[in-house]
C-alpha cells in the first residue's frame, strides 16, 4: 500500500515537465492559460509562505531546484501568453483569457503607457535592487561555506574522538555541513535564473509590441493607432502576470539567502528582536518632533508618535513585568532517600587529583579525555562489542598528582602521574651511562623502569633510547592494560542484547538456533564472559556462535560447551601469541606431575582439580623463567582435565602464557616443545622436539 500511494507522487515531477513541454510547444486555449497563470501565482505565494517560515535555510534546501522550475514555468506561459496574444490580439477584450485583461485594464487603467512605466519599475526593482543583492549575498556565502568546509569536518572529528558525540550524531552532523555547501553553491547559480528571467521578461515583452504592430496592420489591416491599443495593451499585460510573481520569487530567494539560523522562523525572529522597549521610545519622540513642524502633516505624524510610545510603552511593562515563579517544589521528607543517591550507574570511572584536572580540560585540548575515548574504542573494536560509557571526576581523597581506576566501585588500578613532566621508559635498549636525569619510578603498565623528566630533556632521552610519553599518555595506557585484563567483567545483559539485535538482521537462523531457547539471555552472557576472559573475542560473533550451536547438539553443561568451542577455535587462540606459519614455542609437564594433579585434591563445588601451593608456586615460577628465556609468549599443554585448573593459576602471575589442552592445539599448527616442567632433564631452551612424539 506505501508503495502503491508514492507511485503517485513520484509522477508529479515527470507529469509537470511534460506540462511545460506542451506549454511551450504547442497552442492552448485562453481558459487554461488562466488556470496556468492561476497556479503560477499560487506557487510563488507558497514558497514566499515557506521561505519565511524556515528556522534555518537548510529547512528550505530544495529552493534552488525549486526556483529553477518555477522559473521554467512562467517562461512557459510567457511563451504560450505570447502565442495568444499574436493571434488573437486582434480580437481586443478576453481574446488572451481574463487574466491578461484584468492586469491589462483593471490594474493599469487600461492605459498602456501606465503598464509600460510599472512593468520597467518592478523590473528595475526586481533586477537591481532584489536578484543583484540577494546574488551577491549568495556568492559570498558559497565562498564563506566551502572555506569553512575543512575546519567543520575536523571539529567533528575532533568531537567523535573525544566522546562528545555519537558516531549517528557525527553522520548527521557531517550530512548537514555537505547540504549547507551544496545550498549555498546552488544559491549561487540559481540567483542566475532569477536575472535571466528579468531580462527574458523584457525582450519578449518588446517581440509582443513590435510583432503586435506588425501583424495588426499586416495581417488584420489596422491602422497603428488600432494595433498600438490593442496588441500593446495585452502585451503589457500579459508582462504585469509574469513579473509579479517573479518578485514574489526574488524576494523568497533574498530572504533564505539572507536567513540566520534560529529556532524561530523569521517572523518570530524579527518580532522578538523587535521586542526590546528602547529602541521604541526614540521613534516616538523623533516622530513627535517632526509633527510639530507647521509644514508637516500633524494628522499623520503625532498619530503615529502616539502608536509608538504605547508600544514603547506595552514593551516597558512587559520587560518589568516579574518572571512567572514556578510552582514549589514538593517538599520531600528528611528521611527520604532516593536510589540515585545511593548508585553508581557507571561501570567505569577514572578519578584524578586535583593536580591532573587540567588533562580533561577542553581549553587546554583535554588530551586525557581524547585518549580515554581512543582505548574505549579500540577495546571496543578488539571485544567485539560497545564498552559502556567511562567517567572522569575529580576525587577529594586522592593524592594531587593521583589517579586510580574503578570498576563496578573496585580500584583495579592506580598510580602517580607528573602533570608537567614526561616519563621517559627503559624498554630495553637504553645505553648504559646514558646521564639523562629524572625521578626514578617504574612504568604503571608494564613495570619497566623509568624516568619522570623535564620536557625540555625529551630529545636528550629519545637519543639515549628511552621511550618518552605524556602523563595523560601513563594514565590511558595503564587504563587499557587494566581493563583488558578484565575484559569480561566489562560484558553485561544490555551489551549481549545489543549484539543479539545486530545479529537477527545479519544471522537470525544463526540466532534463533541458540536464542531464546535452549540459551537465555543470561546463560549467553555467562558463556560470552567465560570466552571473553578465556582470550575469544566476539569481534567475529558468526563463526563462534556456529560452534556454539554445534556444541548444544551433545551437551548442554556449560563447561563441557566452552572446552568445546575453544576447541573448535583452537587456531583463533594460537593466532594470539604467535605469526601465521611460525613455531608455536610450547611447554608441557612431566607425565608423574600432571598425573599428580589430576589425581590430587578436587574441588568439590566444581569437579576441578586444585593445585596445591608449593606445586603452583614451581610451576608458575618456572614458567616465568622460561618466558624471560624466550623473550615472547609461549603456550602450556595440558590434558583437556588440567586445563581449568591451570589457566586460572596462571591467569595472574604469567598472563604471558597461554594454557591450552591438547584438543585446543591445531592438528596443523608446528611446534617446538621446549621445556618440560617437572621432568628430571627439562629440554634445553629452543631444541625442536618431534611433534608426533609431543602428540603421543
Amino acid at each position: 500500500m506505501e508503495r502503491l500511494r508514492a507511485v503517485p507522487a513520484a509522477m508529479v515531477l515527470p507529469f509537470g515537465i511534460f506540462a511545460l513541454f506542451v506549454l511551450f510547444v504547442l497552442p492552448i486555449p485562453p481558459l487554461l492559460l488562466d488556470m496556468f497563470f492561476v497556479l503560477n501565482i499560487a506557487i510563488a505565494f507558497a514558497v514566499l509562505m515557506v521561505a519565511l517560515n524556515a528556522r534555518k535555510p537548510l529547512d528550505f534546501s530544495s529552493f534552488p531546484s525549486v526556483l529553477l522550475f518555477a522559473t521554467l514555468l512562467r517562461l512557459a506561459l510567457n511563451v504560450a501568453s505570447t502565442r495568444i496574444v499574436l493571434v488573437k490580439g486582434h480580437e481586443g477584450g478576453n481574446a488572451a483569457g481574463d487574466i491578461i485583461a484584468s492586469f491589462s485594464q483593471f490594474l493599469v487603467g487600461g492605459n498602456f503607457a501606465v503598464g509600460l512605466f510599472v512593468f520597467c519599475i518592478l523590473l528595475i526593482i526586481n533586477m537591481i535592487v532584489i536578484t543583484k543583492g540577494a546574488g551577491r549575498v549568495s556568492e559570498v556565502s558559497a565562498r564563506f561555506v566551502l572555506d569553512a568546509l575543512p575546519g567543520k569536518q575536523m571539529a567533528i572529528d575532533a568531537d567523535i574522538a573525544a566522546g562528545l558525540v555519537s558516531a549517528e550524531e557525527a553522520r548527521e552532523r557531517r550530512r548537514e555541513v555537505t547540504v549547507e555547501a551544496d545550498f549555498y553553491g546552488s544559491m549561487d547559480g540559481a540567483s542566475k535564473f532569477v536575472k535571466g528571467d528579468a531580462i527574458a521578461a523584457l525582450l519578449i515583452l518588446g517581440v509582443n509590441i513590435i510583432a503586435g504592430f506588425a501583424l495588426g496592420m499586416i495581417s488584420h489591416g489596422l491602422s497603428a493607432a488600432e494595433a498600438g491599443e490593442l496588441y500593446i495593451t495585452l502585451a503589457v499585460g500579459d508582462a504585469l502576470v509574469a513579473q509579479v510573481p517573479a518578485l514574489l520569487l526574488s524576494i523568497a530567494a533574498a530572504a533564505i539567502v539572507t536567513r540566520v539560523s534560529d529556532t524561530r522562523d523569521l517572523s518570530g525572529q524579527i518580532g522578538g528582536q523587535f521586542a526590546d522597549p528602547r529602541g521604541w521610545l526614540p521613534v516616538a519622540m523623533i516622530l513627535a518632533a517632526i509633527g510639530v513642524v507647521p509644514a508637516m502633516p500633524q494628522t499623520i505624524f503625532l498619530p503615529a508618535a502616539a502608536i509608538a510610545g504605547a508600544i514603547w510603552w506595552h514593551l516597558r511593562k512587559l520587560a518589568a513585568a516579574p518572571a512567572i515563579e514556578e510552582e514549589p517544589a514538593e517538599d520531600i521528607p528528611p528521611d527520604r532517600i532516593d536510589i540515585t543517591e545511593v548508585s553508581d550507574q557507571t561501570l567505569v570511572t577514572i578519578e584524578l587529583g586535583y593536580g591532573l584536572v587540567h588533562l580533561v580540560d577542553e581549553a587546554k585540548g583535554a588530551p586525557l579525555l581524547t585518549r580515554i575515548t581512543g582505548i574505549r574504542k579500540q577495546l571496543s573494536r578488539d571485544l567485539g562489542f560497545v564498552l559502556p560509557q567511562f567517567r572522569i571526576r575529580d576525587s577529594l581523597d586522592a593524592g594531587a598528582n593521583e589517579y586510580r581506576v574503578t570498576l563496578g566501585g573496585l580500584v583495579i588500578a592506580q598510580g602517580v602521574a607528573k602533570p608537567s613532566k614526561l616519563l621517559a621508559i627503559d624498554t630495553g635498549e637504553v645505553r648504559a651511562g646514558h646521564g639523562v636525569l629524572g625521578e626514578a619510578t617504574r612504568d604503571p603498565s608494564f613495570d619497566c623502569p623509568a624516568l619522570w623528566i623535564d620536557p625540555a630533556a625529551r630529545d636528550h632521552a629519545v637519543s639515549e633510547g628511552f621511550l618518552t610519553v605524556d602523563p595523560s599518555t601513563v594514565i590511558a595506557t595503564h587504563t587499557n592494560q587494566e581493563l583488558l585484563a578484565k575484559s569480561h567483567q566489562l560484558l553485561g545483559p544490555e551489551e549481549v542484547r545489543a549484539l543479539i539485535n545486530d545479529l537477527k538482521d545479519r544471522a537470525p537462523a544463526l540466532l534463533e538456533a541458540i536464542h531464546p531457547d535452549p540459551l537465555s539471555l543470561a546463560a549467553m552472557t555467562r558463556i560470552f564472559r567465560a570466552l571473553i576472559r578465556d582470550g575469544i573475542p566476539l569481534s567475529h560473533p558468526q563463526p563462534l556462535l556456529t560452534s556454539l550451536t554445534l556444541a548444544l547438539q551433545t551437551t548442554q553443561d556449560f563447561d563441557a560447551l566452552i572446552d568445546i568451542v575453544r576447541g573448535d577455535l583452537g587456531a583463533r587462540l594460537v593466532a594470539q601469541i604467535c605469526e601465521p606459519g611460525e613455531r608455536l614455542q610450547v611447554v608441557t609437564l612431566d607425565a608423574s606431575l600432571e598425573g599428580a594433579i589430576l589425581g590430587g585434591m578436587v574441588d568439590p563445588g566444581t569437579g576441578q582439580p586444585v593445585v596445591e601451593p608449593d606445586c603452583g608456586n614451581m610451576i608458575a615460577g618456572r614458567i616465568g623463567e622460561l618466558i624471560d628465556e624466550a623473550k615472547a609468549p609461549i603456550a602450556l599443554i595440558v590434558q583437556p582435565p588440567a586445563r581449568r585448573a591451570l589457566a586460572g593459576l596462571l591467569r595472574q602471575r604469567a598472563a604471558r602464557c597461554l594454557v591450552l589442552s591438547i584438543n585446543e592445539l591445531p592438528a596443523t599448527q608446528p611446534v617446538e616443545v621446549i621445556a618440560v616442567i617437572g621432568a628430571e632433564q627439562p629440554a634445553q631452551l629452543g631444541a625442536p622436539q618431534d611433534e608426533g612424539a609431543m602428540a603421543a
